[in-house]
């Protein structure tokens, strides 16, 4: 599943983005935010795959909003404005929608999007498989860790700590994006708060795993991988 945000101050704007929006089975729309910086809370609190911004709005364009993500999902701008297609495009967005945008249109730019998706997923995946260390910024140097020593994530919002087997560096990274840089096979989310190294699982509670004596608590929502895993 997609999740979605749609920027716009304007109610109908928004409108036909969400219909034409629902014909496809695998998107959900997360917000719908009248203005760029509505959208900035549930930015960070949110994993988000793919953001429709409008570009005329107030207090900030959609341009330089997109321009001031350190981490921005994939972008599709919905405008009545051609004179903002090369400062677009400067971005890496997806497409450039002109209003009134026909669902033709539209779903061209849904399936570029999917396109780029599985494409970025493949490589990525790869990448994830082979490498065996991942580099984490901290002390104004970005120091290199083996994926082998790690043995789990803690947030702490803005922040991460990683803890390894004889230290623990604390990096300015959420923990939504972790899942970018660490093989999938080898690292598991266990809550909102928690990514772990699955090797270094000791045993497996209610409502728990321990690693090194150390008892992480597991999300509802994350049970089932751990059930997948026992099995």
């Amino acid at each position: 599943m997609y999740r979605c945000i749609i920027i716009d101050d304007e109610p109908i704007a928004i409108r036909v983005i969400r219909n034409h929006l629902s014909a496809f089975t695998d998107f959900e729309v997360v917000a719908e935010c009248s203005n760029a910086l509505e959208a900035m809370p549930v930015l960070q609190k949110e994993n988000i795959d793919l953001l429709f911004c409008d570009i005329q709005m107030p207090q900030i364009t959609g341009v330089d909003f997109i321009r001031s993500l350190v981490h921005p999902p994939k972008v599709i701008f919905t405008t009545a404005y051609r004179d903002y297609a090369i400062d677009a495009f400067e971005l890496n967005v997806v497409d450039y929608l002109l209003k009134p945008i026909s669902f033709e249109r539209f779903t061209k730019a849904i399936n570029h999007f999917l396109v780029l998706q599985t494409s970025s997923n493949e490589s990525v995946s790869f990448e994830q498989e082979t490498r065996d260390f991942i580099f984490l910024k901290a002390d104004k140097k970005h120091h290199k860790v083996n994926l082998s020593d790690i043995l789990y994530f803690e947030s702490l919002g803005d922040y991460v700590i990683a803890y390894t087997n004889d230290q623990k560096i604390v990096t300015k990274e959420r923990i939504s994006h972790l899942p970018d840089l660490l093989p999938a096979k080898r690292f598991m989310q266990i809550h909102r708060g928690y990514i772990v190294s699955v090797d270094k699982i000791e045993s497996i509670g209610a409502g728990f795993v321990e690693i090194k004596g150390k008892k992480l608590p597991v999300g509802r929502n994350y049970k089932p991988g751990l059930q997948k895993l026992l099995s």
